[in-house]
């Protein structure tokens, strides 16, 4: 790529990422949420990952980061739900506002989010969606561009042996 894209690339990135995280946190009370805000972290690794190159991109994106990135996302949500189960008698029961009082004062205290609007745990669910979904776009460009790599060395190298 050029040398004005890879100028341009990592700051523009980083701009990206940062409305993603700021549409996350602002989920539960604007348009948007986890969703969408993974979506816009991801174009920003997507970014640097195309223009860089899977070698000399910024980030470091490992299989065993991205693995354990999803499984967060996957499990924290999981385990918001149960914790609702557990205390409501109903899954995903947002704890902070706890409607049909249910939940104990203690629990309660725990996921009263401090907003005026009463969140509970919309914003950390919101977090783990946004997990989900900026590992697995991420991933899906990053397969590719590993096979496309791995294609072109094993070309090169099959080429090297006609000769």
């Amino acid at each position: 790529m050029s040398t004005i894209l890879k100028i341009f690339v990592f700051p523009a990135a980083m701009v990206v990422m940062c409305l993603g995280v700021l549409t996350i946190l602002g989920g539960h009370i604007t348009p948007g949420g986890g969703f969408q805000g993974g979506a816009m972290i991801a174009a920003g690794f997507i970014f640097c990952l195309i223009v860089y190159g899977l070698k000399e991109s910024p980030f470091d994106l490992s299989h065993d980061f991205l693995s354990a990135i999803e499984s967060i996302g996957a499990l924290g949500y999981v385990f918001l739900g149960l914790a609702g189960l557990l205390f409501s008698g109903f899954y995903l029961y947002n704890l902070g506002v706890d409607l049909y009082h249910v939940v104990p004062a203690s629990i309660q205290a725990i996921f009263n989010y401090p907003d005026p609007t009463k969140a509970g745990i919309l914003p950390y669910l919101n977090f783990m969606v946004g997990l989900k979904v900026m590992v697995g776009l991420s991933a899906i460009v990053y397969a590719f561009l590993a096979f496309r790599e791995y294609g072109e060395e094993a070309e090169d190298e099959s080429i090297e042996e006609i000769e």
